[in-house]
């Protein structure tokens, strides 16, 4: 069992507070986050959709990778991107779509196996089943030779 902690600290409102990120890791400590950074494009902090698909891709990667190994076909190279959409949803929002974008190179696989391996990673994946609330998550996913 595995169980790992991310923290929030957050001072002010909801639009002009301000708030900061921590991971147990460190790989994110006190990173400022706020509704400029969610809502207004703003590059000087993240935001939680972000994070989200940092998450999802990662986990759908390693998925893949552990997949692929199985079947007898180690990967080279993976890159995968995750698009987390947020949208209005009557007074509040939700996360309506997340896109999945993989481009592998995985020698002596041909695409039908390679499209089943990524199709399985992805509905198999912990953070997929934990977002299966998401409406759409969808796949692309492309065997580079």
């Amino acid at each position: 069992m595995s169980e790992k902690t991310a923290s929030i600290h957050w001072e002010g409102a909801g639009k002009t507070g301000q708030g900061q990120i921590s991971t147990e890791t460190g790989a994110l400590k006190a990173y400022p986050y706020g509704f400029k950074s969610r809502f207004e494009d703003d590059r000087k902090g993240t935001n939680p959709e972000e994070i989200v698909g940092a998450a999802h891709a990662a986990c759908f990667t390693m998925a893949f990778a552990f997949a692929a190994e199985k079947a007898g076909h180690p990967t080279e190279a993976l890159d995968t991107t995750a698009s987390v959409r947020l949208v209005k949803d009557g007074e509040g929002f939700t996360i309506d779509r997340i896109a999945l974008t993989l481009n592998a190179k995985v020698p002596g696989l041909d695409d039908a196996a390679f499209q089943q391996l990524a199709t399985e990673a992805k509905n198999n994946c912990p953070l997929s089943k934990a977002l299966a609330g998401v409406p759409h998550i969808t796949l692309s996913a492309t065997l580079v030779q």
